[in-house]
């Protein structure tokens, strides 16, 4: 450490040298000024000094001197005191000067502080800058070699997304392929059908003939004898116009019934169960064609299902929705299907290839009911974003809205033009419509919530199931409640509960809290109460009935529940 001594004592006398000269630098004019300010200040003392020792030596020697040297040394004394004067002046401006000069320092140093003050911050913020500066260089150079990971990232993307085209091509191609073939199949289906449908009614007509003759002969047989027909007679069968067995209409709507799956009785057990959806099941419908029943639920999906056969078949699902079905409903022909769902949307399927057609968005809220309104390209929807919209399915838009003022649980048409449309709404009200005009008239007033509302097939008689646990009966005609139906068991189970008229308007089929489904007689009598129970009758299903659907023209009933299945009831 000794020897080490020296030399940082060497270094502090060289930094405060080096200070001292980057002092002093900016002074030096000014200090040399000073200083040769400060010498003439001194020899102008040291001049005065010497001066007025002259002038009082002369002063005080005056009186010695002769009366002829004293002019000559008043004039003396007079230029000395001039001197003096002047020398006294040029002192007094050298003090001024001075002074000056002091100030100028002291602001010239207040300066250079504020320099060095500024200079200071500026390294500071020069340090921090460079700090920064390395930082963004350090995350230019990450970002940099992410954008290179990322290109080689999109390079495989790209290439993976070319093959993906170039299979999805093909796949498309397929697909196209399989539905030509498809079209192909149905088309021959669809002649191998009329083939047997013509056959079939050739082979009634020829046993129709067969035995209309033979009736005739027997007839002439028993004029000829005189005697009366025997019991078990051929004439207890129905006679045609032209004196035969009737139409094959009549002949085939017979044959159904003695089958079992057309009986006009009222249903009594199960026909079949199945689970329809993964959770609630919210709709279900009939076809008006076939014997296939849709079913909407909570998981976004429409199902359709063959329950004509002895065990039920599955014959498709219609997807594209994005929230639960709420109602599902059939055109005329069979061949459309539209639901409505949660997503605030309505969406219609063609049965035969199960294919999404139509998208119908514009409500604010879910829609609960939707309807064809006379021909199959116009739609009428109800939702709680309190309107109903006409759609026409040839352009895709809505052509009309009408504001209910409240939310639509569910609504109906009037068959043929669909001019009238019948909304059931969360303020109590069933509200008639007319497509013709923007309001509504002649609202009726329930004494709760209605939940659905269902048309006779005449479209004489309305009924609407209401949160006070009552079906109302509504004449259209007369546009009032004629018949109330309620029973102590009977508990409607959701805000959505769909009833439904019979095929012929004769019987209100209900589903209720408890699992339970009452038919009533439109009269007003309860005529059963249907319950789906094990073997043995010990356990009884207690998960709400959401919506049940006659068959359009049977007695069989299709009904649905919160828990996911889907029950068939027949008489046998």
């Amino acid at each position: 450490m000794g020897r080490d001594e020296p030399l940082w004592r060497k270094t502090i006398v060289d930094r405060l040298i080096d200070r001292n000269k980057r002092t002093t630098s900016s002074f030096t004019e000014i200090i040399t000024q000073n200083n040769r300010l400060y010498d003439a200040s001194n020899q102008l003392k040291s001049d005065n000094l010497k001066l007025s020792v002259e002038n009082e030596q002369l002063r005080s020697g005056g009186s010695v001197a002769s009366a002829s040297g004293n002019n000559s040394n008043l004039a003396k004394i007079q230029a000395l005191e001039k001197r003096l004067m002047s020398q006294q002046e040029e002192l007094t401006e050298l003090h001024k000067r001075k002074g000056e000069n002091a100030q100028m320092i002291v602001d010239l140093n207040i300066k250079l502080e504020k320099q060095n003050k500024t200079m200071n911050d500026k390294d500071v913020r020069i340090a921090e800058q460079l700090s920064t500066n390395n930082s963004l260089k350090a995350e230019v150079q990450m970002l940099t070699t992410s954008i290179q990971e990322l290109k080689g990232l999109n390079s495989c993307l790209r290439d993976e997304h070319t093959a993906l085209q170039l299979a999805f091509a093909s796949l498309e191609d397929k697909l196209r392929k399989v539905q030509d073939e498809n079209r192909t199949l149905i088309d021959r289906l669809m002649k191998y059908k009329i083939k047997d449908a013509e056959k079939m009614n050739d082979e009634n007509e020829s046993f129709l003939k067969k035995r209309s003759d033979k009736m005739r002969k027997e007839l002439e047989e028993a004029a000829r004898e005189g005697n009366s027909m025997r019991s078990g007679s051929p004439l207890s069968f129905p006679l045609g116009a032209d004196g035969g067995m009737g139409s094959l209409t009549d002949l085939s709507g017979t044959g159904a019934k003695a089958a079992g799956f057309y009986s006009d009785t009222v249903p009594s057990c199960v026909h079949m169960k199945f689970d329809a959806h993964d959770g609630e099941v919210n709709a279900v419908r009939w076809s008006p064609v076939e014997r296939l029943v849709a079913t909407g639920g909570a998981d976004r999906k429409v199902k359709l299902w063959d329950v004509g056969k002895a065990i039920m078949e599955p014959r498709g699902t219609l997807v594209g929705s994005n929230a639960a079905i709420n109602s599902v409903d059939f055109d005329s022909t069979g061949s459309m299907i539209l639901a409505t769902s949660n997503d605030y949307a309505s969406r219609v399927w063609t049965v035969c290839d199960h294919r999404l057609r139509h998208t119908l968005t514009g409500h604010s809220g879910k829609v609960m009911a939707a309807k064809f309104v006379g021909e199959a390209t116009k739609i009428v929807t109800g939702s709680h974003d309190r309107t109903l919209k006409i759609w026409d399915l040839r352009s895709r838009a809505c052509t009309e809205t009408k504001f209910a003022g409240s939310s639509c649980n569910d609504l109906v048409t009037t068959d043929g033009s669909g001019s009238t449309i019948i909304s059931g709404h969360f303020d109590k009200k069933i509200r008639f419509w007319d497509t013709r005009t923007d309001c509504s008239a002649n609202d009726i007033v329930l004494q709760g919530k209605i939940t659905s509302l269902d048309l006779s097939k005449d479209c004489k008689y309305l009924i609407s199931c209401v949160r006070d646990d009552t079906i109302k009966l509504l004449d259209l005609r007369m546009n009032q409640i004629i018949r109330s139906f309620s029973n102590d068991n009977f508990k409607v189970g959701c805000d959505w509960s769909r009833v439904a008229f019979s095929h012929d308007g004769s019987r209100i089929a209900a589903g209720s809290a408890d699992g339970s489904i009452f038919v009533w007689h439109v009269c007003g009598r309860l005529e059963t109460t249907l319950k789906d129970s094990s073997s043995g009758g010990f356990f009884v299903r207690s998960v709400a009935v959401t919506a049940v659907n006659w068959h359009p023209f049977s007695s069989t009933l299709a009904s649905v529940d919160r828990l996911k299945a889907c029950t068939i009831w027949s008489d046998s």
